[in-house]
């Protein structure tokens, strides 16, 4: 279960270091985390992928290798051993912290051997429309885990277990589904129909994949012990097989497990409409917000802060919601890269961490910032730097845990410059006030509901303090193109 003012972190991107050291850090920081106010991390696929040691997990070759066998060139994982995964999970565990393990169900990759079978080819564009007919075609499709045999399953993956792939073997280029297949229904429809997304496509009108993905959670659960789920590109499968697996896992264990999906599309109504087909059993990412984030970003003061949380699911379900600023896809040269810029990151995450509704997720790469080259869009090599705001997070984390209690009050009645407070309960007197600003300095009358108290602002940038009026209401101020968090004086003693 969700703590009450939690807040996840996302423990990785997409660059962390393929040392295999990201699960003995976890073990070590997870006290740190705690005092910071994390209660719960989101870590990355722990199973073997196509690229072994250096694989971030996305390209899925073996669910039951997490870092155990020799497959792939390695036995590691890109972030550590078997052992160490367990280790880690007990160690945040042990701390306070629940822990979310990453989910791919849509696809696998890196299979052992090639077969042949007859598919048909489908424009990757329009995935109802076959740009040719029937053809025998040859991809890899045959996964034999030599190095971890019949250990933990018995299955071998052949072509039947999948409907399509992206381009057999001489090198086609076209969706090829294949012969008795269909795509799947429940599903988003950009491209007409998006089940096939990358890689071998998993087909879940097949029985032997459906039993094999309800024993692999079981067996995973046992294994791990882990708090909940984040489930990949959930717009790409059946939706309501989340809905089946996770209550066919609740009843295996005797336990709620969290979940949250990804389903990455601007279009407000398909987070709705999976929401209400998973029965609300799932949450999903606000990427609705996130896109609004880096277009006020990228508008400074043109953009009216009045409008941030307009067509958002946080506004429109809050408690379906997990916020978020960026993440692993996202962050520059990545392909669904969506940048949120870097004075506007302690804005956007005051606006998660410090509201009523939502579970918001901070991105490791912005928390303790991040080094990388790669290749763009452009074919040319980068060097990225990301700064870290571990420093505010911190202060609004703190904030978040100690004072972000009671109603709520919003004063969003200026294009650059909005404010809110939080009045407190009775466990946590005295309330708080928060104010951005996107263009000049700013200043909000607000009210606490605390008369002729000091408040200081947490973040240091004003160094005054507010003294409330005699009916509770002060004048708090931010920077131009800041924030300030104010909490009560006797708070920062």
């Amino acid at each position: 279960m969700i703590e009450h003012n939690g807040a996840m972190l996302q423990y990785f991107h997409w660059y962390t270091p393929g040392d295999g050291s990201l699960w003995n850090r976890l073990a070590r920081e997870a006290p740190a985390l705690a005092a910071a106010g994390f209660t719960s991390v989101w870590l990355p696929p722990a199973y073997k992928g196509a690229a072994g040691g250096y694989d971030t997990g996305y390209g899925v070759y073996d669910l039951f290798d997490l870092g155990e066998f020799d497959q792939k060139g390695s036995t590691r994982t890109k972030y550590g051993t078997r052992d160490e995964y367990l280790a880690a999970i007990r160690a945040a565990q042990a701390a306070g912290i629940q822990v979310y393990a990453d989910v791919v169900f849509n696809h696998k990759m890196g299979g052992d051997h090639p077969e042949s079978f007859t598919a048909t080819p489908f424009d990757p564009h329009d995935r109802n429309r076959p740009i040719g007919g029937p053809r025998t075609i040859e991809a890899w499709t045959h996964f034999a885990f030599p190095g971890r045999g019949e250990r933990y399953s018995t299955l071998q993956w052949h072509w039947w277990h999948f409907n399509a792939v992206e381009m057999d073997a001489d090198g086609g280029h076209a969706i090829y589904l294949f012969e008795g297949k269909r795509f799947q229904e429940a599903v988003d429809l950009e491209k007409g129909n998006y089940d096939y997304l990358l890689g071998c496509n998993l087909d879940l009108d097949n029985e032997d994949v459906r039993e094999e993905l309800h024993h692999w959670g079981r067996w995973y659960l046992d294994t791990t012990g882990v708090d909940g789920f984040r489930f990949d590109a959930v717009k790409h499968v059946k939706a309501d097989f989340f809905f089946e697996w996770l209550q066919g896992l609740e009843q295996h264990a005797g336990r709620d497990l969290f979940a949250v999906g990804e389903y990455w599309s601007p279009v407000g109504a398909a987070l709705d409409h999976f929401i209400d087909t998973t029965k609300r059993n799932l949450m999903l990412f606000d990427t609705v917000l996130h896109h609004t984030f880096a277009v006020a970003s990228h508008g400074g003061n043109g953009f009216d802060l009045r409008t941030v949380f307009d067509g958002s699911l946080v506004q429109r379900d809050p408690d379906s919601a997990v916020t978020l600023v960026s993440n692993h896809d996202t962050q520059p040269l990545q392909a669904l890269e969506s940048v949120v810029e870097g004075w506007f990151k302690p804005l956007a995450y005051a606006l998660i961490l410090l509201r009523r509704g939502g579970y918001p997720c901070v991105f490791a790469a912005d928390y303790e910032g991040a080094e990388y080259e790669d290749v763009g869009r452009d074919g040319q090599q980068h060097r990225v730097v990301l700064a870290s705001h571990r420093w505010l997070i911190d202060r609004f984390l703190a904030a978040r845990r100690d004072h972000a209690y009671g109603d709520q009050y919003d004063y969003f009645d200026h294009a650059n410059c909005v404010g809110w407070t939080r009045l407190g309960n009775a466990e946590h007197p005295g309330g708080m006030a928060v104010v951005i600003s996107n263009g000049s300095d700013g200043v909000k009358h607000m009210e606490v509901g605390v008369p002729n108290r000091a408040y200081v602002d947490a973040t240091e940038h004003v160094a005054e303090p507010v003294v409330t009026n005699d009916v509770g209401w002060g004048a708090f101020r931010c920077r131009a193109g800041s924030v300030s968090v104010w909490v009560p004086a006797e708070a920062r003693a």
